[in-house]
């Protein structure tokens, strides 16, 4: 076993730097390589050809204690790529356009493979495969073939871009995106310090299996459930917000479209701003200096998550608009927080080696660290000044960063929106202090001889990053990085071990916890669960991510989290975050639904972590409600909309509401992952039939209600009708989202750790 240590990068990274093997060789036989990993973005080994994709923590656990994985045969969506990147296009322009098209398309659940099309000419019986111009005489006849298909689409597309493209599958919703090995694969393997007889092991294997991809070969045609399509001189520059990755927005379009976000109603695309409120300016003071804050001012700029600094081009690109920014005179405003957090350490040594970590040293963007930052919610605070400000005065502050995900109450609490941009996208904002701007026609600051200076002084060319490319990034930075990657730091070196092959719990602790999943467990399995007369705990619209259904940023203060800490002897600086104490089960479930851009339709406007306690019609905390529930002996179910659970593959978005008492939940339609969880937690997921919601059915969410599921576990069948009834005499009918017969198990056992359990204890006896 090899065990990376804390602090050495983002695992997804490191992985495809380093760990991944494309083709394992156990000595008497070799086979592909493949992996699920307990975060969603285990997809970007996708890039590399590894069949990977997330899973919930609860099934992973599982697989670890010998537990198949089991799944529905998923369609395949071909996705055909052609044509080049535009001069000042960069592959996180192209991954955000990627994410709105199969967004759009509808790939949850599915693979996505992407491919090209080889433009083959047949004269007679002669076969050509083109490239840029391929002249050729047959007969008495000559020929020039202008076709650029061995330079476009996958073929030049560099292995960093595919690992880009990969690592987004969950925002666009895939189980997978998926590029096959080819001759850029094999040149990224070289780079990375694999050594050259493993690459070479690699291509044969691969060939002689025929899952290898030359481009210089025609291609057996594939079939594919569906098609997409896209030229990639069609991709522009652009970032996706305010709310959501698949929300794009083309830069030449920014500006309106933030007035637009300040006009509409409350949603993923409003903040509901009156028009005489939209130009306010609010007066601060920040360390004795005077200071103003607008709607749309940037706040936090980010350089954060593997998606993009696994990147060498659009890293070394950011680093280029520091410099010539730099030289320009331009500066960043003291009050807006910077970082960069690179996935390995590999990015300092070619920003290092290029020579131009002092340009995003003097713009603020020192290395703070290298894992998942502001990308998770772990920006730390920003200045209590400007966070007055903008709480006192209902400022909509932004926060621009180069991560992944920007579901609202992700990425800071002050922070209403959020941005996700290419790496030099960020400096730039950073540099012009909103998101209020048009790149086009406003000058982004003034050169200290005091002339404006536009975006396009500052922006570099494709040849530019290229050649910094080609002189900074080495394969000896690779392999020096990684020859000592698990020896780690004295804080982890030196960690205390305990020889007991048994956990010894601390009552005292708060981050470890004993969790009750276990207690008054026995070897009989329970049966399914009648939920009868259930009260709706909450009642949501769609795309309810798990970063609304458990937070991993910051604890508020006036959260019940916050006072189980405090409680127990914790101030309140040393709080930490829900990420950090998920080895706690008291404090997960009080933070489960803490997120404080939550939108309860029981709350019938207000937003916030509370719900509606409906027998007493008190207004509680979704924990206070959850408790006085169960304490009454009622069950709980939640009403929800489509595309519930996206985003993270985050398990204590099932254990949570588990803990709360939630029975089931009754939605549009559900994210892979976390539905897979749910069942793993013994909850049951329904959804409506097509055309049909809450909404539409006249739930208010008041009524109570009855799951008429067979009590007989053998007569449950997979994807089966049920109907359900309300005290109201309100009836509809739901499909079980049990999709294979081992989740109908687990559902019997209470769920799968229980399962696992009496299987292992079943089988030592």
């Amino acid at each position: 076993m090899l065990v990376v240590p804390p602090g050495s990068g983002i695992v997804h990274q490191v992985n495809l730097e380093y760990l991944a093997r494309v083709v394992f060789n156990n000595g008497e036989i070799l086979y592909p390589d493949s992996v699920v990993g307990t975060d969603s973005h285990t997809t970007m080994i996708d890039g590399l050809g590894v069949a990977g994709w997330g899973v919930g923590g609860i099934e992973a656990e599982a697989a670890m204690l010998g537990q198949p994985m089991s799944m529905v045969l998923p369609g395949v969506v071909g996705f055909k790529l052609s044509g080049k990147l535009r001069n000042g296009v960069t592959a996180t322009d192209l991954v955000l356009t990627v994410t709105q098209m199969l967004r759009k398309h509808g790939v949850v659940g599915k693979f996505v493979e992407f491919f090209m099309v080889h433009c083959i000419f047949a004269i007679e019986n002669f076969y050509i495969v083109c490239e840029v111009e391929f002249k050729c005489v047959v007969g008495n006849s000559y020929y020039v073939l202008n076709c650029a298909a061995l330079g476009e689409g996958m073929a030049q597309l560099p292995l960093a871009d595919r690992a880009t493209i990969a690592n987004m599958s969950p925002e666009y919703g895939a189980t997978m995106g998926f590029f096959p090995v080819d001759h850029v694969t094999l040149q990224y393997l070289k780079l990375t310090g694999r050594s050259d007889e493993k690459v070479a092991m690699i291509e044969s294997y691969l060939r002689a299996n025929k899952m290898f991809v030359d481009h210089s070969q025609d291609q057996v045609e594939r079939v594919y459930s569906s098609y997409l399509e896209l030229n990639l001189e069609e991709v522009e520059p652009c970032i996706s917000g305010p709310k959501r990755p698949h929300d794009r927005v083309p830069l030449k379009d920014m500006k309106a479209d933030w007035h637009s976000c300040l006009d509409g109603k409350l949603g993923f695309k409003g903040f509901a701003i009156p028009k005489e409120s939209q130009k306010k300016i609010v007066d601060f003071t920040f360390k004795n200096d005077p200071a103003q804050l607008r709607h749309g001012d940037v706040v936090i700029a980010a350089i954060t998550s593997c998606t993009n600094t696994s990147n060498p081009s659009v890293m070394l690109g950011a680093a280029l608009v520091a410099k010539k920014a730099c030289e320009l005179g331009l500066e960043v405003k003291p009050w807006i927080k910077t970082s960069l957090a690179p996935g390995s350490g590999v990015v300092t040594k070619y920003l290092e080696k290029s020579g131009l970590q002092k340009y995003l040293n003097q713009l603020g963007f020192h290395i703070v660290g290298y894992g998942c930052t502001t990308c998770i919610g772990n920006s730390g605070d920003i200045e209590e000044s400007v966070a007055s400000a903008i709480s006192q005065h209902d400022i909509v502050a932004a926060a621009v960063l180069s991560g992944n995900r920007n579901f609202e109450g992700r990425v800071h609490p002050y922070t209403r929106a959020n941005y996700l941009a290419s790496p030099p996208l960020v400096v730039a904002y950073a540099l012009a202090g909103t998101v209020d701007i048009d790149f086009d026609k406003e000058p982004i600051g003034t050169s200290k001889d005091g002339k404006k200076v536009y975006f396009k002084d500052i922006w570099p060319t494709n040849e530019e990053i290229a050649d910094v490319v080609q002189t900074s990034v080495l394969p000896d930075m690779f392999k020096a990085t990684y020859e000592s990657i698990t020896t780690g730091n004295p804080m982890w070196t030196q960690l205390p071990v305990s020889p007991s092959t048994l956990y010894t719990w601390d009552p005292l602790s708060t981050y470890i916890h004993e969790p009750p999943y276990f207690k008054n467990i026995t070897m009989s399995p329970p049966g399914p669960h009648p939920v009868k007369e259930a009260y709706c705990l909450l009642s949501f619209g769609d795309s309810i991510t798990t970063d609304h259904i458990s937070p991993a940023g910051s604890i508020h203060k006036d959260s019940p989290a916050a006072a189980y800490l405090m409680e127990r002897g914790v101030e309140r600086k040393d709080f930490n975050s829900y990420g950090s104490r998920r080895g706690n089960d008291e404090i997960m479930a009080r933070g489960t639904f803490a997120n404080i851009r939550l939108v309860n339709k029981l709350l019938k406007g207000e937003v916030g972590p509370k719900t509606v306690h409906i027998p007493s019609g008190e207004k509680l905390s979704v924990f206070d409600a959850a408790m006085k529930y169960k304490s009454d002996g009622h069950d709980t179910i939640i009403l929800a909309g489509a595309e519930y659970g996206s985003g993270s593959s985050r398990d204590w978005a099932a254990k949570g509401p588990m803990l709360l008492g939630v029975k089931a939940v009754i939605a549009k339609s559900f994210e892979r992952i976390h539905r897979s969880n749910l069942v793993g937690m013994g909850i049951i997921p329904l959804c409506f039939k097509s055309g049909e919601d809450a909404d539409s059915l006249g739930l208010t969410g008041e009524e109570r209600f009855t799951i008429h599921l067979p009590t007989n576990a053998g007569d449950i069948k997979p994807g089966q009708d049920v109907a359900v009834t309300t005290d109201n005499g309100k009836a509809f009918t739901c499909t079980v989202r049990f999709d294979t017969e081992v989740e109908l198990a687990y559902y019997n056992h209470g769920g799968i750790l229980p399962f696992v359990i009496r299987n292992l204890i079943g089988s030592t006896q």
